[in-house]
């Protein structure tokens, strides 16, 4: 695992699906998933392998996470880091996370050596993800705010100031929401509300 201190990460909004690339009478086929957990890894290895029950072999590398990031790349029977390994570089070239890639193999007759075997792979890979829509993940933070109405003018303006969006709220002589907003933005927006004369914010674990 390692970690990553961004506030946002990308990942791919669709699944691309049966890319084709050929080299010397091998067909490479290239997917791209975007995924969350393992659960949903498992189940798309699964499906492929049941697609392809003659392929040779279905390689592939996936990421999660994208403070602490787990990872793994397989060469599913081709020679050690000929295939997941350049699958997995160029998920990393492309800074994706929350991401799966298989690459699924038909032997055409014709050995690519380690260096051919290497650079297909990187290949099929970089054609999937070229043809994902590429997406951008904030991370939130949920919070609930409890105010009297002569605080409402003011905890509006810092609403829209901070990007925050509502979930829940109860309008009555005391007020209370639930509002989602980015997490860079919770610091200053709780000292802000803090300095308003009722207000009185709670971080909500999820």
């Amino acid at each position: 695992m390692q970690t990553n201190s961004e506030d946002s990460y990308y990942t791919i909004e669709n699944p691309v699906l049966e890319l084709l690339l050929k080299e010397k009478n091998s067909k490479f086929i290239s997917y791209a998933f975007p995924v969350f957990s393992d659960e949903e890894i498992k189940n798309h290895l699964a499906t492929i392998k049941k697609k392809h029950p003659n392929a040779n072999h279905a390689c592939y590398a996936y990421q999660i996470g994208y403070k602490t990031v787990k990872y793994r790349a397989s060469d599913d029977g081709e020679p050690n880091n000929s295939a997941g390994k350049p699958i997995y570089g160029q998920i990393q070239s492309f800074h994706f996370t929350n991401i799966l890639v298989v690459v699924v193999r038909y032997f055409g007759g014709v050995k690519l050596g380690v260096g051919g075997l290497v650079t297909a792979y990187k290949m099929a890979a970089k054609m999937a993800l070229e043809a994902a829509q590429k997406v951008e993940c904030i991370e939130m933070t949920t919070v609930n705010l409890k105010y009297e109405y002569e605080d409402h003018p003011k905890i509006m303006n810092l609403l829209k100031e901070s990007k925050a969006s509502i979930k829940e709220q109860k309008m009555e002589l005391n007020c209370e929401w639930t509002i989602t907003i980015p997490e860079k933005e919770y610091n200053q927006f709780r000292e802000k509300c803090e300095s308003f004369k009722t207000c009185k914010i709670t971080k909500i674990d999820l």
